[in-house]
């Protein structure tokens, strides 16, 4: 019982604990919002596991330029024409947007919609561009 009362110990304990939090803040708010991945983990689902990649923005910004192999959809037409694209439901699915936010947001639905594997890209467009990773047009 000394060893909690005595100042230096507590001012371990305090940095045990602020740091286990700072540890569990990323998983926790991955919990909350969805699972996101990073532009290389987004490359490995594309070629390794042959991941769909749905890209989110106005049709404008796609043809600005796109990750390979993306398909357009504008967020509110995935409901009503995501069979439009013959998507395998099997298959992971990895939503993208500008900045990662609004991709987030859809994960919940489209699992509802039956796709056993959804995420987003983390910092999207912008994120994958950061990555030094190439666009298309």
């Amino acid at each position: 019982m000394i060893f909690l009362t005595q100042i230096d110990n507590l001012a371990l304990i305090a940095l045990l604990l602020v740091t286990g939090a700072a540890l569990f803040f990323p998983t926790l708010s991955t919990l909350i919002s969805g699972k996101g991945l990073s532009p290389t983990e987004a490359t490995i689902w594309i070629n390794r596991r042959k991941a769909a990649v749905l890209d989110l923005r106005p049709a404008s910004d796609f043809k600005i330029g796109h990750l390979p192999g993306s398909k357009h959809i504008l967020a509110e037409q995935i409901p009503s024409g995501i069979d439009k694209l013959k998507l395998d439901r099997n298959n992971p699915i990895i939503l993208v947007c500008e900045s990662g936010a609004n991709a987030r947001k859809l994960v919940p639905e489209l699992n509802k919609l039956g796709f056993q594997e959804v995420a987003a890209l983390d910092g999207g467009v912008q994120g994958w561009q950061a990555a030094a990773l190439p666009l298309v047009k």
